[in-house]
């Protein structure tokens, strides 16, 4: 199974950006490579229940991005390091969460509905991000 290591989080004044990285490893075979995953952004406030902001899959060219992160928060990867990226730019006090990736062959099955989180198989640690005013 995928192991995921998620770095990159932090205090940021609103306004802001921080890069949160996703590290994958554990690779069954050397043909494997993130390619072959959906990649899911997660995250929950405090009270509030887990929401999907974010996915992507290469293979099928999907990408979602929810509504409320439209235009400041995008994906990305490198393969050499097997790692994907979500860049959070003009972050706001409501983004302040624990951010989780995620990772899957079937994730981000479609580009207009929001990651399901039974589509990932693999889950990164979280990491907290807080967006001060």
């Amino acid at each position: 199974e995928v192991q995921l290591v998620e770095s990159g989080g932090g205090l940021v004044q609103a306004g802001g950006s921080l890069r949160l990285s996703c590290a994958a490893s554990g690779f069954t075979s050397d043909a494997d490579s993130i390619d072959d995953y959906g990649i899911g952004w997660f995250r929950q406030a405090p009270g509030k229940e887990r929401e999907g902001v974010s996915c992507s899959n290469s293979e099928d060219g999907n990408e979602y991005y929810e509504d409320s992160v439209k235009g400041r928060f995008t994906i990305s990867s490198d393969n050499a390091k097997n790692t994907w990226y979500l860049q959070m730019n003009n972050l706001n006090p409501e983004d302040t969460a624990v951010y989780y990736c995620a990772a899957g062959p079937e994730g981000c099955s479609t580009g207009y509905l929001p990651p399901l989180p039974e589509d990932f198989g693999s889950w990164g640690q979280g990491i907290q991000v807080t967006v001060s005013s």
